[in-house]
């Protein structure tokens, strides 16, 4: 709309000096806002604990500096060569990083593997300069150990278990074929058979929608396929308890859907549910809202493998360079039932929700105009 279409000259000026005083009236209010999340995220102390447990937990730009300082690395290195896209397989704790997303004054975030790899690539290749040069063509016919290289300079929480090279429209996450995860517990008081039983009562596919953390902005399908579940032993004891994994593979999976399904299997394995829960909360025509429940903790869940077409990693042949709890579960006092439980909205109710919120906002712009 033509602010100024019909308009006089003095009308004109009205009209527009309307729109500036909205402006900085809406200004003021997003800064007044920024000022409440700058407030409540500085009174956060989660990153000074994590910090006083790490020696290296100093922020991305700091490191960034130092390195720049170091220098010591000739860049013609680099373009005496020719370049490739690789794949590299790693493993980390996550519980220093915050996962994948990048969250809001929130230090070391995962960015700092990324920073590692590169910078420690590049201070490797500076080392090793005059001994490659060294080394003819027809002596030199393998590949440089870049796990080992790349291990030997990052923080024990993080390897490097592989490398591949891989092509150009590569994407780690849209080119994986499968996942595969892992759930470790202790196995006491826990009828393993019942959660087992039960278990396989997700294999194939199904709407797991009462099994996930819902995005409905994001997220409007939300059938997955499990390819297999499994429950098994592992070769560590404690006391006398035995640890126990559950393995669970799929072609994909929704936020959080794991730990949800973990959450209510270990119902299941206490006696508070029955097994007959898993086929309710399968069925959506029946039970379209999830009940409301607390999620499996996240320390023992572990993203196991991801599968990749022809794609073979290729690891270091020095294993040294590769190395360098969940609590128990306690039964509770006092269970309410799931389908007892007050539920969530429905995918139906966030997204009118959502509908609704995106008209509001756009009468009030409407009203501002």
């Amino acid at each position: 709309m033509e602010v100024g279409q019909g308009l006089g000259g003095d009308e004109l000026i009205s009209t527009l000096q309307t729109l500036v005083y909205s402006l900085q009236l809406r200004v003021k209010e997003l800064e007044a806002e920024n000022s409440k999340l700058s407030s409540q995220l500085s009174n956060c102390d989660c990153s000074e604990k994590e910090k006083k447990k790490v020696d290296d937990s100093v922020s991305i730009k700091t490191r960034r500096k130092k390195l720049t300082k170091k220098g010591g690395y000739d860049q013609s290195i680099a373009n005496r060569h020719s370049k490739r896209y690789v794949a590299l397989k790693l493993m980390y704790f996550g519980q220093r990083f915050y996962g994948f997303s990048s969250e809001a004054q929130l230090e070391p975030s995962v960015e700092v593997v990324a920073l590692f790899l590169r910078s420690k690539l590049k201070k490797a290749c500076s080392d090793n300069q005059n001994s490659i040069e060294m080394v003819s063509r027809e002596e030199y016919e393998g590949e440089i150990d870049y796990v080992r290289v790349l291990n030997r300079a990052l923080p024990n929480d993080i390897r490097v278990l592989g490398w591949c090279p891989v092509p150009i429209d590569f994407s780690a996450r849209f080119s994986c074929l499968g996942r595969e995860y892992k759930y470790f517990f202790w196995g006491d008081n826990l009828d393993l058979l019942a959660m087992e039983s039960s278990g396989e009562k997700f294999i194939g596919e199904h709407d797991f929608r009462n099994f996930c953390k819902m995005d409905a902005l994001n997220v409007h399908a939300y059938t997955r396929r499990v390819k297999s579940f499994e429950i098994y032993p592992c070769d560590v004891r404690f006391q006398g308890n035995q640890l126990w994994a559950i393995r669970i593979k799929g072609s994909a999976f929704l936020w959080h859907q794991v730990r949800c399904m973990v959450a209510v299997l270990f119902m299941i394995g206490q006696g508070l549910e029955s097994p007959d829960v898993i086929d309710t909360l399968l069925d959506v025509d029946r039970i379209p809202r999830k009940p409301q429940y607390l999620m499996a903790p996240e320390i023992p869940l572990v993203l196991h493998s991801c599968e990749f077409e022809d794609l073979k990693f290729i690891c270091s042949s020095d294993k040294s360079m590769l190395s360098n709890g969940n609590g128990k579960i306690k039964k509770k006092i006092a269970h309410i039932p799931l389908m007892s439980r007050p539920t969530e909205p429905s995918y139906a109710e966030r997204r009118a929700k959502l509908e609704t919120q995106d008209k509001s906002m756009k009468h009030q712009q409407i009203r501002r105009l």
